[in-house]
């Protein structure tokens, strides 16, 4: 499969925070929550509410104090007259903290379990996608890359869910109830607010645009780095023996120097952005302090709505103490929610990069099945195949609907027919040319020649694990394309040179060919590929648990595994892909007589570098550079004296 095709998501590198606001990338993470969990949204955003009267509260009431206890007993030289005005206003105030306490517990907890539903809900909806796209999707991205989306693009998501969400409401409540108040106690002071909100907007707009497209970069060289090094990973043991050790460093290097640049322009605008925002928040309250002593001092008419504090004797009353304070509280408090979100620009950067990495994957086009042909289970009755549920039949059928509305159904036999077959990759390379081979039922074919020759790709396309370009492909006398994917597949038992096992138990991994496999058709299928001795010497015998893909085994006793999971999938169809390349010269022997066994009454398909394998096969194909070039079985292809002779007898070798 080709392996140069670039790296999925790296196209998207460029893009600024413009580009991504046009696509919808936040107003999208927007609309499937509220539209998903709209209900606890709402409580959480009355509870933040409730939480931002609370924190505004202290102001109005330090307003109160002052306006109704401290000034009448000041200019009256009594207290006790105003003792209970004080003790009301106190009361008020503890009914409001215990209300603003509840409901900041109430969101803060709401909050914690949402989030994680949430990101359980993403990433089983990343999950599902994933495993609807085709095999081309894989081929052309990072694996590495692929698990950012799960690690760091989530992660970014979630931030944004529990922290930046949450505080860029809480502060939009704030903001408004701050300049509610402000316009009750005075409009002069609230222009001179104003004009510094207006230059905090159009900063945060500047240098937070930019450092969104940093994040987004950052993001993107995340998923790069964990590529790389999932990919070096895996090749250890190449790197330790070719000791290519300090060009990997250089390499990582590279790879990691990349990140840093972009994770450092990010977080220079990210981080900057706040002391800006201070120093304007401060020269702000020097500013409203000052006009304030003026307004007090000339006496200006104060334009603001104070009448319900009882001290106003006209309808537009001067500016007096009580009023600068309080004022100057509420400009602090606007200074620092205002601080707050400048905070939250960062993380809501990467959560809108982390987002449109995660939607990218997940409105990537799936596989596309257009087949309306069955497998099913099948009885003969009267001469007639029959559908049954019954499964002890152990017959497979093909259940074709044609258009007139009557359906048939085709025993499966394993007949295998390419036609004149054209494909490549990509449309404009074609590596196969004009295939045309023929498998009858229980026939064995081989295909041999050098790497790159076009072996795989034949079982590939049979697989449909890609489409053809032109010609058919017939199975029992059916086009592919008609036939369902799932069902294709399940009707095609497959051994790969790369064993995949999986962190389960032995028995598990077995019956992974078939999940309703019984204990004993497990064993079964463990003798014929000559497993069973060796599991049964292992610790825990059938039982025990495989982890890190075999690391526990060797590579030859995985490989039996491997073969035995083909075996228990009692599929009528077999291609065995290398099969045998992992195993000593003794249990290849040993193999080749279980697959014998396993091979009665199937069609097989042998890739293979060792001619020894194929040379019992009914045919063997010949490929090079994609073509056919010989094809007859062991001894016709010897008296030809061709390029299978020449392999066979050591006159050039596969590559």
């Amino acid at each position: 499969m080709p392996r140069s095709a670039p790296r999925g998501g790296r196209r998207m590198a460029s893009l600024d925070i413009k580009g991504l606001l046009q696509q919808g990338v936040l107003k999208r993470l927007l609309n499937i929550l509220w539209k998903q969990y709209r209900g606890r949204l709402i409580l959480i955003m009355i509870c933040i509410l409730f939480t931002c009267v609370g924190n505004l509260a202290s102001s109005v009431f330090m307003q109160l104090i002052i306006s109704q206890f401290i000034q009448p007993a000041v200019a009256s030289k009594a207290i006790e007259p105003y003792i209970r005005n004080l003790i009301y206003v106190v009361s008020g105030m503890g009914f409001v903290y215990i209300l603003s306490f509840v409901a900041f517990a109430t969101y803060s907890q709401v909050l914690a379990r949402l989030t994680h539903v949430i990101m359980n809900d993403i990433r089983i909806q990343m999950f599902n996608k994933m495993e609807s796209l085709p095999i081309k999707y894989f081929d052309t991205h990072s694996h590495g890359d692929i698990m950012s989306h799960y690690t760091n693009d989530i992660d970014s998501i979630r931030q944004f869910i529990s922290q930046s969400l949450p505080q860029l409401f809480s502060t939009a409540c704030a903001v408004t109830l701050v300049l509610v108040a402000m316009t009750v106690y005075s409009v002069w002071l609230l222009l001179v607010v104003l004009l510094g909100v207006v230059i905090i907007l159009l900063v945060t707009r500047n240098i937070g645009g930019k450092s969104t497209k940093y994040f987004y970069e950052q993001q993107v060289s995340v998923g790069k780095l964990e590529g790389f090094i999932e990919e070096m990973m895996a090749g250890l043991k190449v790197i330790k023996v070719f000791t290519h050790e300090e060009k990997i460093k250089s390499q990582f290097d590279g790879v990691n120097g990349e990140l840093c640049s972009n994770s450092t322009k990010a977080n220079y605008l990210g981080n900057i952005l706040m002391p800006v925002l201070n120093n304007i928040g401060n020269v702000t309250y020097v500013l409203v302090a000052t006009v304030a002593v003026i307004l007090m001092h000339f006496d200006v008419p104060n334009f603001g709505w104070i009448c319900f504090s009882g001290l106003s004797t006209h309808i537009w009353p001067t500016i007096d103490a009580s009023i600068i304070v309080t004022f100057l509280m509420l400009t602090r408090g606007l200074n620092q929610n205002i601080s707050q979100v400048s905070q939250q620009i960062a993380m809501a950067s990467m959560a809108i990069a982390g987002a449109q990495r995660v939607f990218a994957l997940i409105d990537e086009e799936p596989e596309v099945d257009n087949g309306y042909v069955t497998l099913v289970n099948a009885k003969w009755e009267n001469g007639n195949l029959v559908e049954t549920k019954d499964r002890s039949y152990h017959v497979w059928a093909w259940k074709h609907p044609h258009h007139d509305g009557t359906t048939t159904l085709t025993e499966l036999k394993g007949d295998i027919l390419f036609d004149d077959v054209d494909f490549g990759y990509v449309p404009e390379k074609i590596v196969l040319h004009n295939v045309s081979i023929y498998a009858h039922p229980g026939q064995k074919i081989a295909f041999v020649g050098a790497t790159g020759a076009g072996k795989t790709t034949i079982t590939n396309l049979l697989n449909r694990f890609y489409d053809i370009q032109d010609g058919k492909i017939r199975y029992d006398g059916i086009n592919i394309n008609k036939i369902k994917k799932d069902d294709l597949r399940r009707s095609l038992g497959i051994v790969l040179q790369d064993t995949n096992l999986f962190t389960m138990s032995v028995m598990d991994n077995i019956r992974y060919g078939r999940l309703n496999a019984t204990d004993e058709e497990v064993y079964r299928a463990a003798k014929i590929a000559n497993a069973y001795d060796f599991i049964t010497r292992l610790p825990e015998g059938f039982n025990t648990i495989i982890r890190a893909d075999g690391a526990n085994l060797s590579q030859g006793q995985r490989q039996l595994i491997s073969i035995a999971r083909a075996a228990c999938a009692d599929a009528p169809v077999m291609i065995l892909d290398e099969a045998t390349s992992s195993i000593d010269t003794r249990t290849e022997q040993l193999v080749q007589k279980g697959t014998d066994e396993l091979m009665k009454g199937r069609t097989v398909f042998v890739i293979a570098h060792r001619l020894s394998t194929v040379q019992n096969s009914d045919a063997i194909m010949v490929l090079e550079h994609g073509r056919i070039i010989e094809r007859g079985n062991h001894e016709t292809l010897i008296a030809q004296k061709g390029v299978y002779y020449q392999l066979y007898t050591g006159a050039f070798e596969l590559e």
